[in-house]
């Protein structure tokens, strides 16, 4: 199934953060933001000067990208997900380049399914910046720049 940049994007933030409501959505969205914009470390090579497709597509970034997870099928994945206006809404919104300040310059985040967040992400490339809902975001590190 080919989807253009817009209908994967949507779908994505439905998928990774559709339970965090409008705020957790657009949360999720200015990472991927972020990441398309950002001119340091590994993302601004992924990036080729903002191309959100080659962020959302980068090889093992999201799981919802991923058919199959640890040899089992994921039922949860982009290709099965129907998004909603509001996914659409807040696609166009980040892919005019807006992000939320409630994750300032973060280009990670992950639900730690736990009450705290770690300090840092997965490594010493994220320090974490907020928790907005479920999920912890993690600001670049001068360890990212080297990426």
């Amino acid at each position: 199934m080919a989807l253009d940049t817009r209908e994967l994007f949507a779908r994505l933030i439905k998928c990774e953060a559709g339970g965090e409501g409008d705020t957790g959505m657009r949360a999720v969205a200015s990472v991927i933001a972020n990441r398309a914009l950002t001119n340091d470390g590994e993302f601004s090579r992924v990036n080729n000067g903002g191309d959100f497709r080659a962020v959302i597509t980068q090889t093992c970034q999201f799981t919802c990208l991923k058919e199959f997870v640890g040899g089992e099928y994921n039922s949860q994945n982009v290709y099965n997900i129907t998004p909603e206006q509001i996914h659409y809404d807040i696609a166009d919104w980040a892919l005019a380049g807006n992000t939320d300040s409630s994750v300032g310059n973060s280009l990670f985040f992950f639900n730690p399914y736990s009450p705290n967040c770690p300090k840092f992400f997965p490594s010493d490339v994220g320090v974490i910046y907020n928790r907005v809902g479920a999920h912890c975001f993690y600001a670049p590190t001068n360890a990212y720049l080297k990426t």
